[in-house]
């Protein structure tokens, strides 16, 4: 039975997002084609009925990735996204959580195509940041405005990153998560002389 283009592009787009998961959840290196398009439903050899490589595969499941993140986090109060990104729910949800966290560390040893996704990403999530810095934009220089959400952002990925290499029932995980829940709520708070 031949398949037709809506169909074929619907069956893209979900190997696209069954792909993030398990990326996300497994690591780049932690799932093969073979799973992945069994997982997705498909047989192996359709793989490349869809795409050229592996690569062009991790570049579009790492967008697929990011665009979740952001369109949950679309219209969400800063604080709010900060509470539930250093939780012990995102935590524990890898197959549905930052990418950024999940698999910046993989991304970091990809070609250059993937890391222009995790660049792009990355700027996506200052954009969700700028919001509580909007009134300062007069007061403050764009650059220090910038540089805060950066610093707010490392700190964020990197909390997460720290906590899930702890063991699960780990009260150092779950400290790190409230130390740095913490501080990033006191960051995102505008201070006209910071």
């Amino acid at each position: 039975m031949r398949v037709t283009k809506v169909q074929a592009q619907a069956n893209r787009a979900h190997i696209v997002e069954t792909a993030s998961a398990l990326f996300r959840e497994c690591g780049y290196d932690g799932v093969g084609i073979a799973e992945l398009m069994a997982v997705a439903g498909f047989t192996h050899g359709g793989f490349y009925k869809h795409f050229s490589s592996k690569a062009e595969l991790l570049a579009e499941a790492a967008a697929c990735g990011f665009a979740q993140s952001a369109a949950k986090a679309e219209g969400v109060d800063a604080s709010v996204v900060v509470k539930h990104y250093l939780s012990r729910k995102h935590r524990d949800a890898r197959d549905e959580g930052c990418t950024m966290a999940a698999l910046c560390t993989d991304a970091a040893r990809q070609p250059e195509p993937i890391k222009m996704v995790f660049e792009t990403g990355l700027e996506s999530m200052l954009a969700t940041l700028a919001e509580p810095y909007a009134e300062l934009e007069g007061g403050q220089a764009v650059d220090a405005l910038r540089a805060r959400r950066i610093e707010v952002i490392a700190q964020m990925v990197g909390a997460m990153v720290l906590s899930r290499a702890c063991p699960d029932g780990s009260p150092l995980a779950d400290e790190i998560l409230e130390v740095c829940r913490a501080g990033v709520l006191s960051r995102l708070t505008p201070v006209e002389n910071a």
